[in-house]
């Protein structure tokens, strides 16, 4: 037995020298991925950093002064508290609306589920700014249910009350996501007990749905509530004079040109995103599983009076959705609003040809397609390279300290990290700025942390022993990656993939600052042409951006089922 045991280690011992080319291989390419991340998210943060606090000859040599007369400024203390106000509102509004649509999916027994699930997710294929332009046509000046907005006491939807509900429909669907995922599974033992004690469903609700859920709560309001405090384009759109920190950063860089105070503006945006960050982190270390080795998965069961509670709360939700999106269609189509009601495809025609929007909508197509391809191949060879290999065991951390540090860092930040990191004169990558591989790079590096988290996730549901196997048969590590680990993970790439697409296709503000005429994008020609007034024009090309991705989804998921066919026939029974 002992003679058995041993064989198998003394030919890796041998080929150890064999192997190390191999090895090689991994580790420089771990050097790579490192550096790239370095490059595209570390330095610009550091040169944001280094513009912030540079001194200058007007404020007495002091860094420290700017900001202290930034904080003693009202304009500044008065955007600051609007958008505090304004993000907690929105995930007061948010959350608990998410919940009970997450909760009427996994837990209760009503219709119509798979349609319910897609129409929620709608927000995410269309740019945040087509929910602004659809508010405006509602209750704007000239809106549908302008009186009805008069009648409930509010003056005007432009400030506040238009950023709150744009910003409820915007985020209304990464809410839910976290919630499903986080009602998805549960143990049926502890409702049976509960019921065997003679528990109610709400005190069921009570003592056992929520403290499993309350991990996934606290992460979807953090969420949202980073995702409104840093958004620029909604109030850009419809914030009237109503100040916040994400559009301060705008005026104080693009109207103003100063870049030092922009720069003040956007750390001070960056703490709330970072403090979310943390607080989602030590929050998570404290979750423990739902289900262990010996739970039994729960099955939803019909109870007629919460299936129809579910079943309208969810298609209200649902109508309200589908009423933002059809008005921004039927506004796009309107000759003259709101005088001639009659459709037209001019607006598509003018904003398309005259206001050469054309050419707009197909650099985000070409954007979008390279981040499809560029930030998977990335993101995958990151992962997979700090699961599946060793070596370098300094460098490990560093990198997985990286991959996370998009999450905490918002897009108007980054994109202005840009300027100064790429823009500076003795960067020898200056020749990128305002090029396509440079906003490219900005919108992976931007979405890195979602796409490496699934990735990670696949990649660990994959038992080690095949690579154990495949060094002990002397077979590179390249070549157990392209004939298992690959196929292995194809969904989740595909899924990545897909996910990076409609990002790039619908993102402004990582970007707004990096574009040239030649490469402007498809969202960002949407917000010129609501500030030149064009708003049917505005609303049609948002339209026709969520339409692609719509259209781009569908073939994903066909394409999806066709790999699943030729390559995941091993996860049939």
């Amino acid at each position: 037995m002992t003679s058995s045991v041993s064989a198998p280690t003394a030919p890796t011992r041998h080929t150890g020298i064999r192997a190390a080319p191999s090895d090689r291989i991994a580790q420089l390419a771990l050097v790579v991925i490192t550096a790239l991340l370095v490059i595209g998210l570390l330095a610009p943060l550091a040169a944001l950093l280094g513009q912030a606090f540079a001194p200058t000859s007007g404020e007495g040599g002091s860094a420290f002064m700017r900001f202290v007369r930034y904080f003693q400024s009202p304009a500044l203390l008065n955007s600051l508290w609007n958008s505090l106000w304004v993000s907690l509102m929105v995930t007061v509004f948010v959350i608990p609306l998410a919940f009970g649509f997450a909760y009427a999916i996994t837990r209760s027994g009503m219709r119509a589920k798979g349609l319910l699930r897609s129409i929620s997710l709608l927000p995410l294929l269309a740019p945040s700014l087509l929910s602004a332009i659809s508010l405006i046509y509602w209750f704007g000046n000239q809106g549908v249910l302008k009186s009805a907005l008069t009648a409930l006491g509010f003056d005007s939807i432009y400030g506040a009350p238009g950023i709150v509900l744009a910003q409820c429909f915007a985020t209304f669907p990464h809410a839910l996501m976290i919630l499903i995922t986080a009602l998805s599974l549960g143990d049926q033992r502890l409702y049976e007990a509960a019921t065997a004690l003679g528990a109610s469903r709400t005190r069921q609700f009570l003592t056992v749905t929520l403290p499993a859920a309350r991990y996934g709560v606290v992460s979807a309001a953090l969420v949202v509530f980073t995702l409104v405090i840093t958004d620029f384009g909604i109030p850009k759109v419809i914030g009237g004079n109503f100040n916040m920190l994400a559009t301060d950063v705008f005026k104080l860089v693009i109207g103003q040109q100063d870049f030092q105070r922009g720069a003040v503006v956007a750390l001070l945006l960056l703490l709330p995103a970072v403090i979310t960050y943390a607080i989602d982190r030590q929050v998570q270390k404290k979750q423990t599983a739902v289900l262990t080795t010996r739970a039994v998965v729960l099955q939803p069961s019909r109870h007629a009076a919460t299936d129809r509670f579910c079943s309208l709360l969810c298609w209200v939700l649902a109508a309200m959705m589908l009423a933002m999106f059809g008005m921004a269609i039927f506004a796009s189509l309107v000759q003259f609003w709101p005088y001639q009601l009659g459709l037209t495809l001019a607006h598509y025609t003018s904003g398309l040809v005259d206001a050469g929007v054309d050419t707009a909508v197909f650099n985000s197509l070409t954007m979008a397609a390279c981040a499809a391809v560029v930030g998977p191949v990335v993101v995958f060879m990151g992962a997979y390279l700090l699961e599946k290999t060793k070596g370098l065991p300094a460098l490990r951390p560093v990198l997985r300290m990286l991959a996370m540090l998009p999450m905490a860092v918002p897009g108007l930040v980054l994109g202005l990290g840009y300027i100064f990191f790429f823009n500076a004169p003795g960067n020898p990558l200056n020749f990128l700025y305002q090029t396509m591989p440079l906003m490219v790079l900005c919108t992976v590096m931007h979405y890195y942390t979602t796409g490496h988290m699934t990735l990670v996730t696949a990649l660990k549901a994959i038992d080690g022993e095949f690579e154990a196997v495949s060094a002990s048969l002397k077979v590179p590590f390249y070549r157990t990656l392209w004939t298992v680990t690959l196929p292995m993970c194809l969904p989740a790439l595909l899924e990545v993939s897909r996910y990076f697409f409609v990002a790039a296709m619908t993102t402004i503000s990582a970007v707004v600052f990096l574009y040239s005429p030649e490469t402007r994008l498809g969202a960002v020609a949407i917000l010129n042409l609501d500030e030149a007034g064009d708003m049917a024009a505005a609303a049609a090309m948002a339209v026709m951006i969520a339409a692609i991705s719509c259209v781009v989804t569908v073939l994903y998921q066909v394409l999806g089922w066709w790999l699943s066919k030729r390559t995941q026939a091993w996860r049939q029974r």
